[in-house]
C-alpha cells in the first residue's frame, strides 16, 4: 500500500537558467514507495558540484533544478517496508539517492554503487519513471531508504551535512587504497573537501602535506593535522617535497593545476587521485608516467557502505568540517560567497 506523504508540494530554491542565482520554486514529489523515506530538511551544505550544475559548467543541466546534496534532516514519513528508521530519526543524504543494490549488479556488488547503471543522483538526474530528482535547497526530500543514513549522535547535525558528500568523497579512495601509517599523503586545494581530507588522512595514521596557493591557510592546515604546508607559488617549498608522496588527492578544479608537475611530487608507484573535475583535458607526456611509475586515477563520491564508514570514522576520530552558516533564505548570498572562493571551509544552509 502507498503511504501518504506529509509534504505534497515541496518548496525550495531552484536555478531557472545558467548562473549562480536561484529563486523560490516548488514541485510535486514522486509518491512515497514502500522502500522510501520522506525527510524534512534542517541543514544543507553547499558543494562545488552545486555551483558547477547551476552554472551548467558540466553541460546537461536540466532546469529548473534544485541543487544540494549534503542534506541532514528528520524522517517524517516512511514506506511500509522501511524497518531501519523511525519517524524523528536524524538522517543524512549525500550525492546519490538510488541504485539497484542487487547482487547481480557488477558495480553495486563491488561497493561501487555510484557506478550502477540505474544510479540516480540526488539532483539533476532522472528516475526510471522520468521524474527529475530535486535536491536539498528545499524543505523536504524523498529518497530510497538505503540512501538515507543515521547520523551518529555525537555529530552535531549541521556538522554532519558536509560529511555526506565532501567527507565521503575524500574518505572513499583512502579506504579503498588502505591509506595507513607511514604513507605520505598530499592534498591539493584546501577547501570543503581538502580540509576534511587532511583530517581523514591524519586519523588513518598518514603524514599529511597540504598544498595551497593561499598562504593564509597555513595555520589552519597545521591545526587540522597536516605536518607540512606547501605554498604552491613557492618553488623552494615544492622542491623540498619532490618524489616523496604515496598519494596526492586533488580537490581543486583550478585550470592552473599542472599534472606534469604533480607527477614529480610522487614517490615511485605513487597515486594521483582526482576528486574534482577540472575543465578540458589533462596533459602530460607518456614519459612522465613511465619514468616515475606513477598512476593517475579518479574516484566518484562513495557507495552506501563507504558513507556509513565515513560517518562512523568521523564520529570515532572527532573529524568535523569547519562551517559557516547562512539561513536558507540567504542562499543567493551564500552561493556568491562560495563562488568567490571565500568559504572557510564549508557553507551550511539552515532551514
Amino acid at each position: 500500500t502507498m503511504v501518504k506523504g506529509k509534504i505534497d508540494e515541496i518548496h525550495g530554491w531552484a536555478a531557472m537558467k545558467p548562473g549562480i542565482d536561484v529563486e523560490r520554486w516548488s514541485y510535486k514529489p514522486r509518491p512515497i514507495g514502500e522502500h522510501d523515506v520522506e525527510i524534512k530538511i534542517d541543514f544543507t551544505g553547499i558543494c562545488g558540484s552545486d555551483l558547477h550544475t547551476i552554472k551548467d559548467e558540466w553541460n546537461g543541466t536540466s532546469y529548473p533544478v534544485i541543487v544540494g546534496h549534503e542534506i541532514v534532516g528528520k524522517v517524517v514519513t516512511k514506506g511500509d517496508k522501511v524497518t531501519e528508521f523511525n519517524e524523528g530519526d536524524i538522517v543524512g543524504v549525500g550525492a546519490q539517492c538510488y541504485a539497484d543494490l542487487k547482487k547481480d549488479c557488477h558495480a553495486c556488488s563491488n561497493n561501487l554503487d555510484p557506478h550502477c547503471p540505474n544510479m540516480v543522483s540526488t539532483y539533476n538526474s532522472k528516475y526510471s519513471d522520468g521524474a527529475q530528482a530535486q535536491g536539498g535547497y528545499s524543505e523536504a526530500i524523498r529518497v530510497d531508504a538505503n540512501y538515507a543514513f543515521k547520523i551518529p549522535s555525537s555529530i552535531d547535525p549541521a556538522h554532519a551535512a558536509p560529511l555526506m558528500c565532501a567527507g565521503t568523497t575524500v574518505f572513499a579512495p583512502m579506504l579503498r587504497n588502505g591509506v595507513k601509517k607511514g604513507d605520505r599523503v598530499g592534498v591539493v586545494g584546501i577547501g570543503g573537501l581538502g580540509h576534511l581530507a587532511i583530517q581523514y588522512a591524519k586519523a588513518l595514521g598518514a603524514e599529511v602535506v597540504a598544498f595551497s596557493h593561499s598562504p593564509n591557510k597555513r595555520d589552519e592546515c597545521l591545526k587540522l593535522g597536516a605536518s607540512k604546508f606547501v605554498d604552491t607559488s613557492n618553488k623552494k617549498d615544492i622542491d623540498a617535497i619532490r618524489h616523496s608522496l604515496t598519494y596526492l588527492f586533488i580537490t581543486s578544479s583550478s585550470k592552473h593545476n599542472n599534472y606534469e608537475e604533480f607527477i614529480t611530487w610522487m614517490d615511485f608507484e605513487g597515486q594521483v587521485v582526482l576528486l574534482a573535475i577540472p575543465e578540458g583535458k589533462l596533459s602530460f607526456s607518456p614519459f612522465d608516467l613511465i619514468l616515475s611509475e606513477v598512476a593517475i586515477t579518479g574516484s566518484m563520491i562513495g557507495g552506501v557502505n563507504i558513507v556509513k564508514e565515513a560517518l562512523e570514522f568521523a564520529a570515532k576520530h572527532n573529524i568535523r568540517p569547519i562551517i559557516e552558516r547562512y539561513p536558507l533564505d540567504d542562499v543567493n548570498a551564500a552561493l556568491k560567497h562560495v563562488d568567490e572562493g571565500k568559504a572557510r571551509y564549508r557553507v551550511v544552509l539552515s532551514h
